[in-house]
């Protein structure tokens, strides 16, 4: 079992800058971090997958980034020239085996969220 643990959200006016972190209890090759707006379904937007290939969503493209310690149990990701739009609950996930990345069903276990609220 690993226990994954988010911090870094916050309120932040558009344009701004975040950077979330993830903490495993174990060392996994996959993990990624999805998002969920109100009213909305949850979303991947970033992933590393297998410890080498690196994933985004197309609407984050350019603006966040994915990155992993060597140890391999801290996933960080950064966002920048937020837009209100980002706004939403941040998970991360990790994943025992494979799959495909934008896929909850691939991730067995999961963070509680932190929350990125993004003010015009």
């Amino acid at each position: 079992q690993v226990q994954l643990v988010e911090s870094g959200g916050g309120s932040v006016q558009a344009g701004g800058s975040l950077r979330l972190s993830c903490v495993a209890s174990g060392a996994t090759s996959t993990m990624g971090w999805f998002r969920q707006a109100p009213g909305k379904e949850r979303e991947g937007v970033a992933c590393i997958v297998n410890d080498r290939t690196i994933e985004y969503a197309d609407s984050v493209k350019g603006r966040f980034t994915i990155s992993k310690d060597n140890a391999k149990t801290t996933v960080w990701l950064q966002i920048n020239s937020l837009k209100p739009e980002d706004t939403a609950m941040y998970y991360c996930a990790a994943a025992a085996g494979p799959g495909y990345w934008k896929l909850e069903g691939t991730y067995n276990y999961w963070g509680q969220g932190t929350q990125v609220t993004v003010s015009s």
